[in-house]
């Protein structure tokens, strides 16, 4: 079993040492979690085909699922995409760095492990000091998931990442909680209009403030080209049932329904009207806001999960900006 050394590393001052020996374990092929202003990441050199196995191996990632490619500047394009369309490059300039991937065609160099068996790559800039430090340090693009088991909800934190994958991996840097708490939003540039595969932490209004019209398909064949759009995600073991929003009836029938069946019940609410409601050591109110609702969706998860629950209630968002991809999250996680 690997020793799994968690590494403190401010954002806003660099310890350089750190950043350095975190590059020289990704160097030699070993595997660095990593923090994102989505959610911690996997990270493996792309180029080194042996650690992108341990990737899969170590999440239990289907090889179906590709991987997002995480880069720190334009240049390192050159070896990963092989044409970048016009509003890609609108589309970064606009929000890279930042939540929001690109799938494009991909070259030569890039392997059919990292895209699936794909001709396309999904490539990221994430918005993070102590990611684009380590990515420069390589001098490569990496590969990063999340950096969890395949199918739990993705890990905001550095203690999230210890308890999935302690012995797994060589280091984990730790930046403390991650500010957007969702996954990065995906989009197909390859075709016109570009269409999103993920919804994520960049909401489709805002894109389309910036190139116009996009399409929206996360069920069907080129969803493929998207990880977290085939297979049950962001799930906790408890299970997950989805209140409408702003219905105490409801919420109160479904809780009394769960634990006349026996069952331990959690709970996750955010409206005014099921927040006054008493039920139990179990209930989580989470704020109003949806940017902050989403930061801690996941860590709130986990945390029930600690608390062994069975069954877990979750009051559900209206569907506009964020939200649409909060419920995205919360419909996958209350899958099978």
């Amino acid at each position: 079993m690997t020793e799994t050394k968690i590494l403190p590393v401010s954002p806003e001052a660099l310890d350089a040492e750190i950043i350095t020996q975190a590059a020289d374990v990704l160097r030699r092929g070993g595997l660095v979690a990593f923090p994102t202003e989505t959610v911690y990441g996997l990270g493996a050199d792309v180029l080194n085909l042996e650690a992108v196995k341990k990737v899969f191996d170590v999440k239990g990632r289907p090889p179906d699922n590709p991987l997002i490619v995480h880069v720190a500047g334009t240049k390192q394009l050159d070896d990963i995409v092989d044409e970048i369309p016009d509003k890609a490059k609108t589309l970064g300039e606009a929000f890279w760095p930042g939540p929001l991937t690109l799938v494009m065609k991909r070259t030569i160099l890039v392997s059919d492990l990292v895209t699936a068996g794909l001709d396309t790559v999904a490539v990221r800039m994430p918005d993070h000091p102590v990611a684009l430090a380590l990515i420069r340090a390589l001098g490569e693009g990496i590969v990063g998931p999340s950096a969890n088991l395949s199918g739990k909800p993705s890990p905001t934190t550095a203690q999230h990442v210890y308890d999935d994958l302690r012995g797994q991996i060589e280091v984990i840097l730790d930046s403390g909680q991650t500010t957007i708490g969702m996954e990065s939003t995906v989009v197909d540039v390859t075709v016109d209009p570009p269409v999103i595969l993920r919804l994520g932490g960049l909401t489709r209004e805002r894109i389309e403030e910036v190139i116009g019209p996009v399409e929206t398909d996360s069920t069907g064949d080129r969803s493929r080209r998207s990880p977290g759009t085939l297979h049950r995600h962001y799930a906790p073991k408890a299970q997950v049932l989805l209140v409408r929003h702003g219905d105490p009836a409801a919420f109160a029938a479904l809780l009394q329904d769960q634990r006349q069946a026996g069952r331990k019940v959690g709970s996750i609410v955010h409206s005014a009207l099921l927040a006054k409601l008493e039920s139990g050591e179990f209930y989580r109110v989470l704020p109003s806001s949806i940017d902050i609702f989403a930061r801690h969706l996941f860590r709130t998860l986990r945390e029930l999960d600690a608390m062994r629950v069975e069954v877990i209630v979750v009051e559900g968002v209206e569907e506009d900006g964020l939200g649409a991809t909060v419920m995205d999250r919360l419909r996958r996680a209350s899958q099978g």
